[in-house]
Order: C-alpha cells, then structure tokens, then sequence
C-alpha cells in the first residue's frame, strides 16, 4: 500500500506512475494504517476520461475506501482528456480529446464479484461506448441497481447504466449530448448540476464535481458500510 506521501512523489514522476498508485491503492498516512470503509469499483477502458475518473479515485481513498478499477482485462489503459478549448482559433463544437495518463486495471470485469462491493463509480470519457457491449460489465452493473447499492454517474457514463437496462421511470443528469441515452431508455433526463434519485446519483461533466454528488455518494456508501459491519449509519 502507497501512502499519500508516495502517491504524491509518483505523481510527480510522470504519468507512468498511476499504473503502479492504482495497483498498490493508498494507505492512510498514519502509523497504524487505516481500516478501509468498503469497496467502491470504477469500470474503466481505453479513452476513459482523466478528470472524470481520478478525482473521484483518489478523493473516495480519502475518505477510507477501497477503489478497485475494473478493465475489460486486467491490464494497463490510456486515459484522455475531453475539453472545449476556450480559445481556440477554430471553434470546436463538441469536446476536443488529447491524451492523458494511464490507469491499471487489477481486475477483469468477468472476475468481479459485484456483492462484495459497497458501491459503483462510472466515469465518462469516450470509453463508455464500447465498454457498454460487455455482458460481464453489464451484468455488475445490473447488481447495484437490483441490490440497492449507490451508483454515481458522470458524463458519458450514462451509456454503460442505459445499456444495463436501469434507467427505466429513473431521473438522472448527462452531459446534454447525452441526453437521449437517458430518455430513450425510459429515463427523465434533467439538466441540473446534480440529480439524485434514490441510489442513482449523477452530474453532467467533472465541472459539477463542486455539487453535493460526491459528497451523496459517499454519504449513500457510509450507509451501506455501516449496514454491512452492524453499525449506526
């Protein structure tokens, strides 16, 4: 396990250092070490969207949970970035994408086993396009909307929880050019910073991140961490 400290040093060092932060996770930076809350996954792929993803890798950490990212394979992906340039000479309708870090991946999607997980994080990007067509990933994410569990949404995410068939009466937020991934679905899309409907929680972009999403989410999970270990929520 990494401490903050390390995590800090390799992010220092270069984008190759993410691969070996998310194979080794965080420790608290204690002496005695920290006792994690639960297991939060993140699916992600090739193109899965660098703001959208560590933000919320590193931020659940914080408050004491396990991340554990997800891949078609357990391998290593390329990470991008999604932006509008706000000064570009050429105006650029929709989100211009340029590469970003890497991410590891230290479980497959066929070898997950959706019980043992507090909680979902599906972030954006490109990668949702593809990821949608995996029968294995579709099947944890079906799990966390059957048992209950918070599932928090950003951006293109919505492609991989409308494939799953869990949008239907649900009221959730996207990125605009997203919206008919809500509703075609049998989903309510609004436009707001910040949706919650009961377990799902979403935002548009990253740039909503500074909404109450994070903080429901990880509120949502504290519950069923608590439930779990016979606590108080």
């Amino acid at each position: 396990m990494l401490t903050r400290r390390e995590a800090c040093r390799l992010l220092g060092a270069g984008p190759a250092a993410l691969a070996m932060m998310a194979g080794a996770g965080l420790a608290a930076d204690t002496d005695g070490g920290q006792k994690s809350e639960g297991k939060v996954l993140m699916p992600i792929g090739d193109a899965t969207e660098v703001v959208d993803t560590l933000y919320p890798y590193f931020r659940l950490q914080e408050e004491g949970f396990e991340v554990v990212v997800a891949g078609p394979k357990a391998r290593t992906y390329h990470m991008v970035t999604h932006e509008i340039p706000p000064e570009a000479n050429i105006p650029w309708d929709i989100t211009q994408e340029a590469p970003g870090y890497h991410l590891a991946a230290s479980v497959a999607f066929a070898d997950v086993k959706p019980e043992e997980y507090a909680g979902l994080f599906v972030s954006g990007g490109r990668a949702p396009e593809y990821l949608r067509y995996d029968q294995d990933l579709m099947r944890v994410t079906r799990h966390f909307f059957e048992a209950g569990k918070p599932v928090a949404v950003v951006c293109h995410g919505v492609e991989i929880v409308a494939a799953a068939g869990a949008l239907k009466g649900r009221k959730m937020t996207t990125v605009g050019k997203c919206a008919l991934d809500v509703t075609q679905f049998g989903g309510t899309y609004v436009d707001q910073p910040c949706v919650v409907d009961g377990n799902l929680i979403s935002c548009r972009t990253w740039h909503d991140y500074n909404t109450p999403f994070m903080k429901v989410f990880l509120d949502q999970l504290r519950k069923v961490s608590a439930k779990r270990s016979g606590g108080t929520p």
